[in-house]
């Protein structure tokens, strides 16, 4: 009998194990919740829902995207941080709001990413694409860099504002080119290129999602990518680090799930497995290429170490910069 409950207590032990995450969840049934940072619509908004639509086939209960803008994407990722910690609020954060905003934005922060949330899994990683208007007289970063020795100060370079990625891939093309250029901050993508295609700036860092459209019909012409390499989805346009005296640059966005930091780590554990899981599906890798975004699994644990490195990155480029939001 005493060897009856035993085998009973073990089978027990490994159907707890191999359950899905809702079934280990001290929130039950109730359905997972997937904060996007910014606007309906958008690229980002896109990736949420394309991974939402996979996570439905880990998670029953259900998978909802909701959008909440602003703040440089710091009131989704508040929302995330006040809810409760329990893994059925989620996280779609960019480099912004979880590793770049702190260096930027510093005491207007209202959480600290290091303490409030934890990291579950890198999404994709995401590089900009850095266009052009057409009658600007250059067809490569090496031609870009010799027109900016020559014109100190003229070119001009849209981005989504101060402190996003855009901003930081233009500081750091600066500082290893050694040429100067004028940063014009926007509100959004579709409005930079819109002024790059008419010549009332020179250049823009943007998703190659949203370029595409352009570079298609010939109103920007691309010049680079900013990944150390070139896109998978983009073999066409060389990385900037091609031209070999920017040989070290690289930079890019990236996106990723996490949740309050006190989530229990077991939900965690389950949470990160789940997204593992639904990342190696060929179709939703597909649609992060359609997106300008290429997938890429990690553990835990890597993830948290890729974003210690790339907080460093970003803070020798916003320090070597002078790059502040708090005034």
């Amino acid at each position: 009998m005493h060897a009856i409950r035993t085998l009973a207590a073990a089978a027990a032990l490994a159907f707890a194990s191999a359950t899905p995450l809702h079934a280990a969840e001290p929130a039950g049934g109730r359905p997972v919740t997937l904060i996007v940072p910014f606007a309906a619509g958008g690229g980002v908004d896109g990736m949420g829902r394309l991974l939402a639509e996979r996570l439905r086939a880990e998670m029953p209960q259900g998978v909802v995207v909701e959008n909440k803008p602003g703040a440089s994407g710091m009131l989704g990722a508040q929302t995330v941080v006040r809810s409760a910690p329990d893994g059925t609020t989620l996280l779609l954060g960019s480099a912004g709001e979880t590793a770049i905003n702190p260096l930027v934005f510093k005491s207007k922060m209202q959480y600290q990413p290091d303490k409030d949330l934890a990291p579950i899994a890198l999404i994709a990683r995401v590089p900009n694409v850095l266009v052009a208007n057409p009658k600007l007289p250059v067809s490569s970063v090496e031609q870009l860099v010799a027109y900016g020795r020559a014109h100190p100060d003229r070119l001009t370079y849209a981005t989504s504002g101060v402190g996003n990625p855009q901003h930081l891939n233009g500081e750091l093309l600066q500082s290893l080119a050694g040429i100067k250029m004028v940063h014009v901050p926007y509100k959004g993508a579709s409005a930079q290129l819109v002024d790059v295609a008419a010549g009332s700036v020179d250049l823009t860092f943007v998703s190659l999602a949203g370029a595409l459209p352009f570079i298609k019909s010939g109103k920007v012409k691309p010049l680079a990518v900013t990944s150390a390499k070139r896109a998978s989805f983009a073999p066409d346009i060389p990385a900037v680090a091609e031209y070999p005296p920017l040989a070290d640059y690289a930079l890019e966005n990236w996106f990723g799930v996490f949740v309050p930091a006190a989530t229990p780590a077991d939900v965690q554990r389950r949470l990160a497995e789940s997204i593992g899981r639904a990342l190696r599906d060929e179709k939703l890798a597909a649609g992060l290429r359609d997106l300008g975004g290429e997938a890429q699994v990690m553990s835990q644990d890597e993830f948290r170490e890729f974003i210690k490195a790339q907080t460093a990155v970003f803070a020798k480029v916003v320090s070597e910069g002078g790059i502040t939001a708090e005034n």
